[in-house]
């Protein structure tokens, strides 16, 4: 799933990791050390079959998977599956397609979702730019939060008045806001959400507000083009305090 249009879009990535092999050899050669006889000599197995002091535990993998190198590899393998799929729970790299969230963020840019910001004790605040499920279609859109649960929301003119107040948002520069449903307040576990392209995005003006289970994670990092590389910011100091 892609965040589209006044959106962004998300892809997963991968991790890499490696390990040493001087323990397991160490162990293959002290597993296959022969028992010592009652001289104390060394005493070779009588049978071409390894002697059961000869076995280690683990045996019938070595059998299975061959020389050292390649099970080297396999574990490598099963390391990276198991680090790649961690990864893929906390982060997920997006593609932003679509201008809704011009000038902050723009089409093609790429960058980070973190998606355990909002688990635990921590939740979205006016000003995060969020991922989320879109409200009646299976794609992710990504827009900034500007009313959370118990705020009154209301588009007067062409500004944005939240509890009464005119939200400070120098985030849209050129884009004023425009429409709406009139006065909504927000009912426990909704937030009001805007793309910051005003005049170009399909937000909560259109769908009313979303429910916070639809929220994937929130936009952490800029990461390509390089030139745009660093965090991205929430702008969470201007948030229009309640009454």
């Amino acid at each position: 799933m892609t965040p589209r249009h006044a959106g962004g879009a998300a892809r997963g990535a991968g991790a890499r990791s490696w390990s040493t092999r001087e323990g397991v050899a160490g162990l293959e050669r002290a597993g296959m050390a022969w028992p010592v006889a009652g001289d104390g000599a060394a005493s070779p197995p009588t049978s071409g079959a390894p002697s059961a002091a000869a076995r280690t535990p683990g045996a019938p993998w070595r059998e299975v998977l061959g020389p050292t190198p390649l099970r080297d590899l396999v574990h490598t393998l099963m390391l990276t599956v198991m680090i790649a799929s961690g990864v893929q729970i906390a982060v997920q790299s997006r593609q932003i397609e679509g201008s809704s969230m011009e000038p902050t963020l723009h089409n093609g840019q790429r960058l980070l979702v973190n998606r355990l910001a909002y688990l635990g004790l921590s939740e979205p605040r006016r000003g995060d730019i969020v991922v989320f499920r879109a409200w009646d279609q299976d794609e992710d859109y990504i827009k900034r939060v500007v009313g959370v649960p118990g705020d009154e929301i209301e588009v007067v003119g062409d500004r944005l008045v939240v509890n009464g107040n005119p939200l400070d948002e120098p985030y849209i520069r050129n884009h004023p806001t425009h429409g709406g449903p009139g006065r909504v307040v927000l009912a426990p576990g909704t937030y009001y959400v805007l793309g910051d392209n005003r005049d170009n995005s399909s937000d909560s003006r259109l769908h009313g507000p979303l429910a916070a289970d639809h929220i994937v994670g929130k936009a952490w990092v800029t990461y390509w083009p390089i030139h745009d590389l660093g965090f991205v910011s929430d702008f969470a100091s201007y948030a229009a305090p309640r009454p």
